[in-house]
């Protein structure tokens, strides 16, 4: 088994888990194809939108970008394995 097969690139998608701070529009799952969405509210705390997305180091860069110019607090992102 060849050693470097499973290591990520640049090119190769992979799957993301993004939470962000606050409600987001429905709406913006629909800037990648096959994003989903889910928003959590806890009784005492703010809301948190989960985002999972399978894409590339571009297409995650740029999402990231967008969430920044619209003023949404990142909260993490993470590699779903």
């Amino acid at each position: 088994m060849d050693k470097h097969q499973n290591v990520p690139n640049l090119q190769q998608p992979v799957t993301y888990e993004i939470r962000v701070a606050g409600h987001l529009d429905p709406g913006l799952a629909d800037w990648i194809e096959g994003m989903t969405m889910t928003v959590n509210t806890a009784e005492d705390g703010p809301s948190i939108a989960t985002l999972i997305c399978t894409v590339d180091q571009a297409a995650l860069i740029g999402l990231l970008r967008r969430l920044y110019s619209l003023g949404i607090p990142l909260i993490s992102v993470n590699s779903v394995v």
